[in-house]
């Protein structure tokens, strides 16, 4: 598999990993350099050449992915018979330098509704690098002309057209997908919420509305959905940065979007 799409499998898979590259060759070595390897926590796919050097890369590779924050680092190897090596000699005669890039694994979010709010939270997060899944039951949403300003995004957008249950792409979200719930229809936003509590693989839960719709929605969520205190509590609402009480919808959409950045922080630590 090339290393190209190996890396899209670990990014498929919210999973971490390294990415390792010969960065410079002196004399002969078993590659040239910008030959590369992705390591994962229980896979490898392509190689640097094999023997020592590719095992001690791997074995870094596996400290710097059980790290809480690591850093690149560059690996010096001397390809002769006089040095002492941990995975035996290899004896080329040259010296290499090795890269080691660590892959985080990106954070998934999911917009439940493309409106006024939910288009201004997309155009937002989509300059990050993460999965965005976008949901709304109106096609008219989800034209190409109305999702214009993400042409260039960096995030990877998913575009959900579901218009008779959205709450079915909460099955198809990857493990620890970031929920936020503001569509058109308060139903439709009761739905998801009894949806989403019900599946403790995802990550937050967010709700935009009013202490009167959240008072409404928990009575239900207990009384016909069964859930109990502590599962309703996973829905945070309202969302956003409580400082921020402006109304607008971009400015809605940057206070949400800031408490999101936010916790993604606090997963990291």
């Amino acid at each position: 598999m090339a290393w190209v799409a190996a890396v899209a499998r670990l990014r498929a898979r919210r999973e971490s990993g390294v990415l390792v590259t010969v960065a410079t060759v002196r004399g002969h070595a078993p590659r040239d350099a910008g030959a590369k390897l992705v390591v994962g926590r229980s896979e490898t796919w392509g190689s640097i050449g094999g023997g020592n050097v590719e095992a001690v890369a791997i074995d870094r590779a596996r400290e710097m992915l059980a790290a809480a924050k690591p850093e690149p680092e560059l690996l010096d190897f001397a390809l002769n018979d006089k040095v002492a090596n941990r995975h035996g000699v290899q004896c080329c005669g040259g010296t290499v330098s090795i890269l080691l890039e660590p892959l985080p694994a990106v954070q998934a979010v999911a917009i439940f509704g493309l409106g006024h709010v939910g288009l201004e939270l997309a155009r937002i997060l989509s300059r990050q690098d993460l999965d965005l899944h976008l949901i709304d039951t109106r096609s008219d949403m989800l034209t190409k002309e109305r999702l214009g300003p993400l042409s260039d995004a960096v995030a990877q957008v998913h575009v959900h057209h579901t218009p008779l249950l959205p709450e079915e792409v909460l099955a198809e979200l990857p493990h620890g997908a970031h929920v936020l719930i503001m569509t058109h229809d308060h139903a439709e936003d009761a739905a998801l919420c009894d949806a989403a509590l019900r599946r403790p693989q995802l990550g937050s839960i967010g709700l935009i509305g009013s202490a009167a719709k959240w008072g409404r929605f928990r009575k239900r969520l207990a009384t016909e959905g069964g859930h109990d205190e502590p599962t309703i509590d996973r829905i945070k609402t309202p969302i956003g940065m409580a400082d921020i009480t402006g109304k607008e919808p971009a400015t809605i959409a940057v206070s949400v979007a800031a408490d999101l950045l936010r916790t993604f922080e606090t997963e990291g630590a």
